[in-house]
This record gives C-alpha cells, sequence and structure tokens, in this order.
C-alpha cells in the first residue's frame, strides 16, 4: 500500500506562481511513475506531468515551459513547481503513484487540493 498526501494548494493571482508538494508513504519506490492529474468542475480528470521511474518527465502541452515536477529518488517526495498561473489552471490537483507489470498493476491516489487563479 501507498499513502499520498498533496499540499501546497491555495489562492493565487493570475501571473503568480505555487508549488505542490506530494508526500508519499508506505511502499513507494523508484519503480513507481509520480503523476500530477488535475480536474476541474465540470470536466474530465487530466495528466498534467508524471516523472517515470527512469527521471523522464512528460508535460501536457498546456503547462509546457511553465510548470515544472520534480521527485527525489525515492518518490517519498514528488513536487509541481507551477509558474504564469492562468485562471484556467483552476481545477483540484490530484497525486497519483503507478507501477504496473504484465501481471500486476498498483495504482495510488492522493485526495487532492485545490488550485484557484483569480483573474
Amino acid at each position: 500500500q501507498v499513502q499520498l498526501v498533496e499540499s501546497g494548494g491555495g489562492l493565487v493571482q493570475a501571473g503568480g506562481s505555487l508549488r505542490l508538494s506530494c508526500a508519499a508513504s508506505g511502499s513507494i519506490s523508484s519503480a513507481y511513475t509520480m503523476s500530477w492529474y488535475r480536474q476541474a468542475p465540470g470536466k474530465q480528470r487530466e495528466l498534467v506531468a508524471n516523472i517515470g521511474s527512469g527521471g523522464n518527465t512528460n508535460y501536457a502541452d498546456s503547462v509546457k515551459g511553465r510548470f515544472s515536477i520534480s521527485a527525489d529518488n525515492a518518490r517519498i517526495t514528488v513536487y509541481l513547481q507551477m509558474n504564469s498561473l492562468k485562471p484556467e489552471d483552476t481545477a483540484v490537483y490530484y497525486c497519483n503513484a503507478l507501477r504496473r507489470s504484465p501481471i500486476f498493476k498498483y495504482d495510488y491516489w492522493g485526495q487532492g487540493t485545490q488550485v484557484t487563479v483569480s483573474s
């Protein structure tokens, strides 16, 4: 089992910055891909960014150049640095830990943290 707790959300003006943190505990390891997702009211949950077990990163086109994901090697803490925030970034942000193989899938979610960007 893996437990994930997000923090760092809040209210910020457009153009501002926030840093989200995800604290992982339990059976977390560097084998997990760690991701940040977000869900705005009335919309589907979408992938924002992730970092693979090898350290490779991926970003949604809408956040490229503005957001940056990082994690320690053990995946105990994962960060999402968000700069140049826009009102359309307003959403609940969720941390996800995923590890899978042909014979198993471990998929864990945090409770989410609200990010509100005012215009």
